[in-house]
């Protein structure tokens, strides 16, 4: 299958996640992405280990972020490398960096010069906060994100205080967003035959992402409140949560709540209505955990399922991977990163015409591409 953004050339100066995010995703669709990097140390992931996982001298972190790009090597502050990424510039078609503002001005690398170079270039800057504002200059770490946004009482019941999610759900959603524009504006550029300058900040993404909860915000006068048990989601009634059971968890997600008394087999919800599962959310909750607790995760979804409703197990990975289900998406991908070492991680989740996007190219070695690419383009 000819992958839809094959021909197309990017030039990543992004580091650590929400940016190279975004490349990764541009490259299972088949665009050729280039990392630029600074000699000798490359983009600070790779040296950023989770777990202290290594694959050869980078993290395994940076390894399940970057695969299947290129690696350019080069000292923006030396005029002669300077010069060669101008040049390389005037072969590309997307930009993107992840810099606190004002950095790749002093470069000379901003939009405004870099459109000099190339009128048709498409680039997008993602910054922590935007380029205006009091936290302009501050970093844009995804901890940090969440909080500042209000995600953090997302999660977690009433009363236990905020709780962040497990993972930089911050810098992932940037980068699709980031992807979005790109493409946005690539297609702009088919129709009119100019470039843009796409700009992200991870604080207006982190917003953006709660839609919901923000339009629900400006129009509700009592707020908005996560249950005192059993939280899924402070927008919505019970049942909608995750309940423990007799030897496990299993979810229940919205659901008719007659039905919901006929699998429970329980008289005290008797009475509540369906107008009712917001309003007495809390009591809702306690009645229908209470009863969970007196039989296995097996014997109530078996119940629940019989009736339509729509509930399931709470995996953990490992209980996940051994599922038929997990198998069916395709999703593990082995990568040989030389020297006889193997990983896995996730591929690209989309399929186009029923064909996934598989590439199993390892994340380049630092400069690892370098005289590549002067002899192709630049030499």
């Amino acid at each position: 299958m000819s992958l839809p953004l094959k021909g197309l050339i990017v030039l990543e100066f992004s580091q650590y996640l929400s940016g190279p995010s975004a490349g990764l995703r541009l490259a299972d669709l088949g665009a050729r992405v280039i990392k630029i990097e600074r000699p000798v140390t490359g983009d600070p992931c790779r040296s950023l280990a989770i777990k202290n996982l290594w694959v050869g001298e980078d993290a395994l972190n940076f390894h399940a972020i970057n695969r299947n790009k290129e690696s350019f090597t080069a000292d923006l502050k030396n005029a002669e490398d300077l010069a060669l990424v101008q040049k390389l510039i005037t072969k590309a078609d997307v930009i993107t960096h992840n810099f606190r503002p004002g950095v790749m001005e002093k470069i000379g690398l901003a939009y405004s010069d870099v459109r000099k170079i190339n009128n048709r270039i498409v680039y997008a800057e993602i910054t922590g906060y935007g380029k205006k504002g009091p936290w302009k200059d501050k970093p844009g770490q995804d901890l940090l994100l969440q909080s500042l946004s209000g995600l953090t009482y997302t999660t977690g019941d009433e009363g236990e205080g905020p709780m962040p999610f497990g993972l930089s759900i911050v810098d992932s959603i940037c980068g699709i967003h980031a992807v979005q524009g790109i493409l946005a504006a690539l297609i702009r550029r088919q129709k009119m035959g100019i470039g843009a300058y796409v700009e992200l900040s991870l604080l207006e993404s982190a917003i953006s992402f709660q839609f919901e909860l923000f339009t629900t915000h400006y129009h509700s006068r009592r707020g908005i409140k996560r249950s005192k048990v059993s939280n899924g989601n402070p927008l919505l009634g019970a049942p909608y949560g995750i309940y423990k059971t007799a030897d496990g968890y299993i979810a229940l997600a919205m659901m008719s709540m007659p039905l919901l008394q006929r699998a429970l087999g329980t008289t005290e919800l008797y009475g509540y209505t369906q107008q009712d599962v917001f309003e007495n959310r809390d009591d809702h909750n306690h009645i229908i955990q209470k009863k969970l607790l007196t039989n296995s995760s097996e014997y109530w979804l078996q119940r629940l399922v019989s009736l339509g409703l729509w509930a399931s197990n709470v995996n953990n990975w490992d209980a996940l991977t051994q599922t038929e289900l997990y198998k069916s998406t395709e999703m593990e991908i082995r990568i040989n990163a030389g020297n006889g070492e193997d990983y896995f991680t996730t591929g690209c989740p989309i399929r186009i015409n029923g064909k996934k996007m598989i590439s199993d190219r390892p994340a380049p070695l630092l400069g690892q591409h370098t005289e590549k690419i002067k002899g192709e383009f630049l030499l």
